[in-house]
């Protein structure tokens, strides 16, 4: 009985040398990839899926390569496929530094989670959020910041349907901070093109054609009112760009 004893022993002990020297072996990526079929989209895209980007990766990235890799996390997301991460993992690895592809000013809209819209994880982004998606001296700062300190490739500025501050500017809204946050909103309702139906905000389309209108409007006020963002961009250093969030199916669209 003993010897059995002796024996059982031993063999569980060799069999936890062995998985302690598999888990040892395995990255936290390799181990948030279980259960996803091989050949997803998630594997495509360079092995910076789930780890922090370091320098060397973020330098060699494209601004068209960066718009391309949020569109396709945009289609994971709508699709449902979005990538399993190593949060944790991650944390610890961007204590030390950020070096993130793109700068995404988003409207505050709480529908729209910005990480999750782009399928991107920790270190991967800056977000920028305000109502309506307007640009400010604080905002150009932070972008300027971005882009020409910390390396960032793109800019992109994102409005969506049915946008309430839209909607309140629209209106001609008067609260509080929110009356002169709605003026910076009026350009694009002037510009609005002409619709169908009456102008007011309880005309979808007209609604819809501002809230492009006012995505354009801020593409072009970065350009002018950003002396470091406009030489970036004409020296191809950085993208800037509009596209548009549909609450209804989670997809994003360039604006042209």
């Amino acid at each position: 009985m003993r010897g059995i004893r002796v024996y059982s022993v031993l063999r569980a002990t060799v069999w936890l040398i062995g998985l302690a020297a598999s888990v040892a072996s395995t990255s936290p990526s390799t181990m948030a990839d279980e259960g996803r079929p091989a050949g997803s989209a998630q594997a495509s895209e360079e092995g910076t899926l789930r780890g922090t980007l370091t320098r060397d990766q973020q330098q060699l990235l494209t601004p068209e390569k960066v718009l391309e890799e949020l569109l396709a996390g945009n289609q994971r997301f709508v699709s449902d496929d979005l990538t399993q991460r190593n949060h944790s993992q991650r944390v610890r690895e961007a204590y030390a530094g950020q070096y993130p592809k793109a700068v995404v000013l988003s409207c505050l809209d709480s529908r729209i989670p910005v990480e999750d819209v782009f399928d991107r994880g920790i270190g991967d982004i800056f977000v920028a959020r305000v109502a309506g998606n307007v640009v400010n001296e604080d905002i150009l700062g932070s972008m300027e910041f971005g882009c020409h300190v910390a390396g960032a490739k793109l800019i992109m500025v994102v409005g969506h349907t049915h946008c309430g501050a839209v909607k309140a500017a629209i209106d001609h809204v008067q609260l509080g901070n929110i009356t002169p946050l709605l003026a910076k909103i009026r350009p694009a309702v002037e510009q609005g093109k002409p619709v169908d139906g009456e102008a007011t905000s309880e005309n979808p389309a007209y609604v819809n054609d501002v809230c492009r209108e006012n995505v354009r409007l801020a593409v072009a006020t970065i350009r002018e009112r950003s002396e470091i963002l406009a030489k970036m961009e004409a020296a191809g250093d950085i993208k800037i760009v509009g596209a548009y969030y549909d609450l209804s199916s989670g997809a994003v669209s360039l604006i042209p």
